[in-house]
């Protein structure tokens, strides 16, 4: 029996962009996404986390998220949503609305939870339905693995990493002894995986201090692999493991990419080519983003250059970012002068940043207009390197690490 899913991740519902609210765009992707659930009709929607934007999400991002799954499930009731948490959400916020999931037909992993010194495997082997309530497949849900979540159980658990392969082993020897030869096997996972490629907008999971794992954690007996993370869609090795990307750029590294939802399909009984079909589905981008770059005056004239013609509502503008090159100090009315060259009411001016021409003092010397507020991350860097010691990546790894453990913390408080 051929199972049918789609595979997207990354949305991060409740982003700002510079300081700029994006409900609107969200909006779009989630309506067209609709649109395409209503045509295709697939067995599931798997969500490979990263659905919010910050742990604690604004109000209207969870509207946006609970609106869908119920126009989702109105449109195609048969279909499962399947969801787990990424690094930038938090499991148990996303768990602890599991009642109301049920009734539209989705179900969402956020923790690793252990019984008896074991992993609760069960409750991260999800039975994939189809219309007459056969399994079809069987979905591997593995959220963010948080260290604190998977270290010390047995002695299997000494270290992450340990931890890590031994987590999949136990899961996958688990689902290989419910599978049945016409049941396809899913993995979801939330990582990133050694050679992702990544964009500037990733915050960087940190796993005690090895981030990247390796493929070699998947068994041969696996379909498919179902990603999220790196915003870039993409294959890790295989065809059959892949990035689905974001919907929709999350930082102008972004603005090249082709953001897709992933449609797949996977018949078990066949062991030719045909047993794995894959098709992308592009999404529309319905706010442009625009990086300007040159020296003053070739950046006015690309400014003018850009298309012209208002669009009255601020959240549909595009966006544009400016790089200009320089050995002097900028006019105190740069800025305005970057304004005035743009069409009036059409763009939104969120980021100008400065390169000197000359290589040893830029080098030496960066300024730039950044509205976006400073991670604890950034903030740490700008310290340390003030001191005056150099780039250490193992001393920004256990920064990380911390920081992660902290915002564990918070979330175990915040949900005690």
């Amino acid at each position: 029996m051929t199972v049918r899913f789609f595979h997207t991740s990354d949305w991060h519902l409740g982003q700002f962009f510079h300081n700029h609210e994006r409900d609107y765009e969200h909006n779009q992707f989630l309506n067209w996404l609709l649109e395409q659930i209503q045509e295709k009709q697939p067995n599931a929607l798997l969500i490979a986390g990263d659905i919010f934007d910050v742990v604690n999400p604004a109000s209207s991002a969870q509207k946006q998220l609970y609106q869908f799954l119920t126009d989702a499930h109105a449109i195609a009731p048969h279909m499962q949503t399947l969801m787990i948490a990424g690094n930038h959400d938090s499991g148990y916020r996303i768990e602890q609305v599991e009642p109301f999931l049920a009734k539209f037909n989705a179900k969402a992993v956020g923790i690793i939870s252990k019984q008896n010194q074991q992993f609760d495997l069960d409750r991260l082997l999800v039975p994939i339905y189809d219309a007459n309530k056969n399994i079809i497949a069987w979905c591997l849900t593995l959220p963010y693995l948080r260290s604190a979540e998977i270290t010390g159980l047995n002695e299997q658990t000494t270290n992450s990493q340990n931890a890590i392969a031994y987590l999949h082993q136990q899961l996958i020897a688990a689902a290989k002894a419910r599978k049945q030869p016409d049941q396809a096997l899913i993995l979801m996972s939330h990582a990133h995986m050694q050679g992702g490629e990544t964009s500037d907008s990733e915050r960087p999971i940190v796993v005690g201090n090895e981030e990247a794992l390796s493929t070699a954690l998947f068994d041969d007996v696996i379909d498919y692999v179902a990603l999220g993370h790196l915003h870039k869609p993409q294959k890790v090795g295989q065809t059959h493991i892949r990035y689905s990307g974001s919907p929709i750029p999350l930082s102008f590294s972004e603005i090249n990419y082709k953001h897709q939802v992933l449609e797949i399909s996977i018949d078990p009984t066949q062991t030719d080519e045909s047993r794995f079909q894959m098709e992308s589905l592009a999404i529309p981008r319905s706010v442009q983003l625009h990086r300007i770059k040159g020296t003053i005056p070739e950046v006015l004239a690309q400014l003018s250059a850009l298309a012209s013609g208002e669009i009255e509502d601020i959240d549909q503008r595009e966006y544009v970012e400016i790089e200009y090159h320089t050995d002097t100090p900028p006019a105190p009315n740069l800025r305005q002068q970057f304004e005035e060259a743009l069409a009036p009411n059409r763009y939104r001016l969120v980021r100008i940043s400065r390169r000197y021409l000359n290589s040893d003092q830029n080098n030496q010397q960066q300024a730039a207009i950044n509205l976006d507020p400073p991670t604890p991350a950034k903030l740490f860097q700008n310290l340390w390197e003030k001191q005056g010691y150099g780039a250490d990546d193992t001393v920004m790894k256990d920064f990380l690490s911390l920081v992660d453990e902290a915002q564990k913390s918070l979330e175990d408080d915040a949900n005690a």
